[in-house]
């Protein structure tokens, strides 16, 4: 790659210059790295476990001078103990990729050549290019076959109507009144022809289907309408005669469902659900009759956070659970007892596609060193990675990571992952990122944390500790500690960011003269409150799609009922001052922490006016440095490749300046992007 200077301050480069030499010769990984490292997304188990067909994201390499856009997504397939290849690449997202039964072929969604909406292809391992086998009146958004290979069940809309006006300039609609519904369809394959689509009739919008073994039945999770608020919190999951579509049983869950899978005899059922409809996430087991929808909880008092479930046989199940920041397979009877725990200790297990007929599975897997890979696995829990897509990171100095555990000031256990340059801390201690995931239902594990967003390993190379903590109100600890939050937006789950860089200091780790935070979206709270109400901790703060205001958040936002049931358990109207108080810009006299803010112009999560807000009051009331940038159409997060470079290279040079430089005035306001990736000439 071509080699593009940072914008670092001198002490930084030394840091850095010094690290490399003490590594035989190794460079530390810059943000230009990020846009050559791919990672796996998706992985599907040939029926005679030796195979794996998988997705795998490749990042547009805008530093190289590849056209921007989000990363392509390429179909490889591998057999155990052989080298994978490529079998679909270039400008395209493949999705959904799965073997079809019976034929020894892969299928997958895409959109390719002159589709007009996404389309099913399939393609034979054994050699030749994927022909469309399946074009719909809109995109196929989920499928699955059914036992013989020749039925196809898909989630899709219905086609779209031609507004006769639209043309014309009359393209005014009226707000959530009229959401396009996804539907269930089949279609049939026989004898090389493509059958008719049929609809079934259901009541709701279909988000997700899983096929029972013998075909009888399908799962359908349904919700009242499209919206997201709908789909977080109302969705329930459907058992469906296949033939006549008669609905044979409605698993009457409270809240959150996530994904669900049939015993091999198709008697029950396994899903992961949330224990009520105040669980801020589905992570807890359960065990559904499928003949009357009753479910059972499965270690409900568990310590953990069940990511996947499948069956091993009709009497077990294998569990991946996530604990604090390890994972775990953890083997379960019907009745709920634990039979087998096998903890990783060297990755993080994501997910996993599991044949019960021989026990093997197929995994995605990441690590402190490496990003998410496929492994195969047994029963037992063993695992052998199939290949490494990323060899160059064996060339980079990457920083040491390790879980740091601290007592918050009640005395609870607070756990989370530190990743420092290599060595002893320099006297006095590194200076610090904090970096806080959004959710706050979600956690940070000792696996790969290094994205655009992420410091992680970027960093750790120019010198900084870099710590993730997992606060209360995070997964991975329970169902009591994820609502630890909750009706106390920024109370403890924030103080336990302030006790963090007291612990981490204590340690003579870090500096706590030189703390900076960042984090999106809930994260971009806790950076924005780090700023306003809590500025004497932190000397820098990056706010992505952070809240500044909860009273409007609420009217602004796509998930007001989510935001209600799992955070603030009170509506704003029984407690205005509580809601005013714990938003960011009622505390902004007290900031004196400069504050770079960073918003999707198309969020409709946290809409962009949360980050107008902070910055209105900052400018009018107080001479803090502020700068606020928006990223045209983006949304909750940033897809294209110009967008996460412009983002990463924003936030480094922002601590940088304020945490190893001089602070004082804002940086340039425009990056040196002829330096960082050339001029239009040069490429």
């Amino acid at each position: 790659m071509r080699h593009r200077p940072h914008i670092r301050h001198f002490a930084g480069l030394l840091a850095a210059g010094a690290l490399a030499a003490g590594a035989q010769a190794q460079s530390p990984m810059e943000i230009e790295h990020l846009f050559e490292i791919g990672q796996v997304g998706s992985a599907a188990l040939s029926p005679d476990g030796e195979h794996v067909a998988y997705a795998l994201s490749d990042p547009r390499n805008i530093a190289e001078g590849e056209e921007n856009g989000a990363a392509d997504i390429h179909l490889w397939i591998g057999r155990r103990g052989q080298t994978p290849r490529a079998y679909v690449q270039g400008d395209i997202t493949v999705s959904d990729v799965a073997w079809r039964p019976g034929a020894g072929t892969v299928t997958f969604t895409a959109k390719r050549g002159e589709d007009e909406h996404r389309a099913l292809y399939e393609i034979d391992p054994q050699g030749g290019e994927a022909v469309r086998l399946f074009a719909h009146e809109n995109d196929l958004s989920r499928y699955v076959w059914g036992p013989d290979g020749q039925t196809l069940y898909f989630v899709a809309e219905a086609k779209e109507e031609d507004e006769p006006f639209e043309d014309r300039g009359f393209d005014a609609y009226a707000y959530e009144e009229d959401p396009d519904y996804s539907y269930l369809w089949s279609v049939r394959f026989e004898d090389g022809q493509v059958g008719e689509p049929g609809r079934f009739d259901l009541d709701g919008d279909v988000s997700d289907i899983e096929m029972s073994h013998s075909g009888e039945t399908i799962a359908v999770a349904l919700a009242p309408t499209p919206l997201i608020d709908d789909f977080y919190m109302n969705r329930r999951w459907h058992i469906v005669e296949t033939d006549g579509g008669e609905v044979r049983a409605v698993v009457e869950t409270d809240g959150k469902i996530g994904q669900v899978a049939f015993s091999p005899d198709d008697s029950r059922l396994a899903f992961i659900t949330g224990v009520d409809v105040n669980d801020p996430a589905a992570g807890t087991l359960a065990v559904v009759d499928a003949s009357s929808g009753a479910y059972t909880l499965i270690a409900r008092a568990a310590e953990q956070h069940v990511q996947d479930a499948d069956w091993l046989d009709n009497d077990s199940i294998l569990a991946l659970a996530h604990v604090s920041t390890q994972s775990a397979l953890v083997t379960y009877s019907v009745t709920g007892r634990e039979e087998r725990r096998v903890v990783q200790d060297d990755v993080v297990v994501r997910d996993f596609d599991l044949d019960h007929r021989s026990g093997r599975f197929a995994a995605i897997a990441d690590s402190a060193r490496h990003p998410r890979e496929v492994f195969f696995g047994d029963r037992r829990g063993n695992l052998r990675r199939l290949h490494d897509h990323n060899p160059l990171l064996a060339g980079l100095q990457l920083g040491e990571q390790r879980v740091f555990s601290y007592e918050a000031r009640d005395g609870v256990r607070i756990d989370g992952v530190l990743i420092t340059p290599p060595g002893e801390a320099p006297e006095g201690g590194w200076p610090l990122i904090l970096t806080v995931h959004g959710g706050p239902e979600a956690h940070d594990s000792d696996g790969w944390l290094t994205s655009y967003s992420d410091p992680g390993h970027i960093g750790a190379g120019d010198g900084y500790a870099v710590y993730y903590p997992n606060y209360r109100g995070s997964t991975g600890r329970g169902v009591d500690f994820a609502k630890a939050h909750q009706q106390d937006y920024a109370g403890t789950e924030f103080d336990d960011l302030v006790d963090a860089v007291d612990a981490l200091a204590e340690a003579g780790i870090v500096d706590p003269d030189r703390a900076g935070i960042t984090g999106g979206s809930y994260g971009g709270y806790a950076s924005m409150w780090g700023a306003t109400a809590l500025s004497e901790h932190f000397a820098a703060s990056v706010a992505f799609v952070g809240i500044s205001d909860n009273i409007s958040k609420f009217g602004t936002t796509d998930i007001p009922t989510e935001m209600y049931h799992v955070h603030a358990r009170i509506w704003p109207w029984e407690d205005w001052r509580f809601f005013l108080e714990r938003s960011p810009i009622f505390h902004v006299d007290k900031a004196q922490t400069p504050l770079l803010i960073l918003h999707g112009e198309e969020d409709t999560r946290v809409h962009p006016s949360q980050s107008m807000e902070l910055y209105r009051h900052m400018k009018v009331r107080t001479d803090t440095p502020v700068r606020l940038i928006f990223y045209p159409g983006e949304g909750h997060g940033n897809r294209g490749a110009a967008a996460q470079f412009d983002y990463a290279h924003r936030m480094m040079r922002w601590f940088d300046h304020y945490l190893m430089g001089e602070g004082g005035e804002p940086p340039a306001q425009e990056l040196p992007l002829e330096e960082l990736i050339g001029s239009e000439e040069e490429e």
